[in-house]
């Protein structure tokens, strides 16, 4: 989930998107050094369908006075390619 409002908690994340199924998981993205939100988060579902609903539901919709931005997280690949030279 992008573009959330500084102010959008881990509780109004959960709200807003429980009504489109069981949230298994929700988190808002904080600076580690002033706490402050990162300006997105990840809302986890336990079936495709859910999550499916969630991002035709809620994409380009208002929250917290912004309009956020719903769409599928892009895992990243396996295997640790970390930019790091060998040989």
């Amino acid at each position: 989930v992008g573009n959330l409002s500084w102010n959008t908690t881990d509780d109004i994340l959960m709200q807003a998107f429980s009504n489109y199924g069981q949230v298994l998981d929700c988190i808002v993205m904080k600076d580690r050094e002033t706490g402050r939100s990162r300006g997105f988060g990840f809302v986890t579902y336990g079936a495709q369908p859910e999550a499916d609903a969630a991002i035709t539901g809620l994409n380009d919709q208002d929250l917290d006075g912004r309009r956020i931005r719903v769409n599928m997280a892009n895992s990243k690949p396996a295997g640790g390619a970390g930019g790091f030279g060998g040989g």
